[in-house]
């Protein structure tokens, strides 16, 4: 399952961590050196929610909290059904 918004399309971003040794020249210092770069992803703050979609049915969508949190979706409401119990056979 892909980290993907299924309504925005925000996914993981990929980047670099750089570590840097030394002090600053503006500080007084003789210049920084890059000891050493990796690779890192951002990813996004993905949530499963239940939605009430435009067609009206309820479904569990993948989405970002940015989008929850702008009231873009309709949540379905989680209704607890009333359990019946049969009757006792005398």
């Amino acid at each position: 399952m892909a980290r993907v918004c299924e309504y925005s399309g925000k996914k993981p971003h990929v980047g670099h961590t750089v570590v840097r040794r030394g002090k600053a020249k503006r500080s007084g210092g003789v210049g920084q050196k890059v000891t050493g770069i990796t690779k890192r992803r951002w990813k996004p703050n993905l949530q499963r929610i239940r939605i009430i979609d435009e067609n009206g049915t309820v479904r569990r969508v993948r989405v970002c909290a940015r989008y929850i949190k702008a009231g873009k979706f309709r949540k379905a409401v989680v209704t607890k059904t009333a359990v019946v119990a049969a009757p006792k056979p005398a």
